[in-house]
């Protein structure tokens, strides 16, 4: 791992990534269009250099930011029925919908992402 050396392990759609950032992950399908945010916060371990913390199931407060690259589909799973004697086959196909994230962030219980202290900041300067 370039950079640093935080990581966390995320739930999404009943599975669980580890995830870190600038990694690009494929996740069941999200109602985000390409470009948009998208914020998890079922974290359930966070790891940075200093410390480990671990949720009890979740991580109160911790969130994953990440933005969507959009959808798109798995290669074909094909799904064959057969019954000897019968003379009944049928034969299926399936490809799951996935979106493509790419992982920005990972922020601690507690802390704000980069986006929304640069808008507090302004916030407070212009008041």
């Amino acid at each position: 791992m370039e950079g640093s050396a935080i990581y966390a392990i995320i739930e999404t759609g009943g599975k669980q990534y580890r995830v870190r950032p600038g990694a690009t992950i494929d996740v069941e399908r999200l109602e985000a269009a390409a470009g948009e945010t998208v914020e998890l916060d079922k974290v359930l371990l966070i790891n940075d250099d200093k410390k480990i913390t671990v949720g009890r199931p979740i991580v109160e407060g911790a969130r994953v930011v990440a933005t969507s690259q959009g959808e798109h589909k798995d290669k074909k799973v094909l799904v064959f029925k057969y019954k000897p004697k019968r003379r009944y086959t049928c034969k299926t196909g399936h490809r799951q919908i996935y979106t493509r994230l790419t992982i920005d962030q990972i922020l601690g219980p507690g802390k704000k992402s980069a986006k929304t202290a640069k808008a507090e900041k302004t916030e407070t300067a212009t008041s």
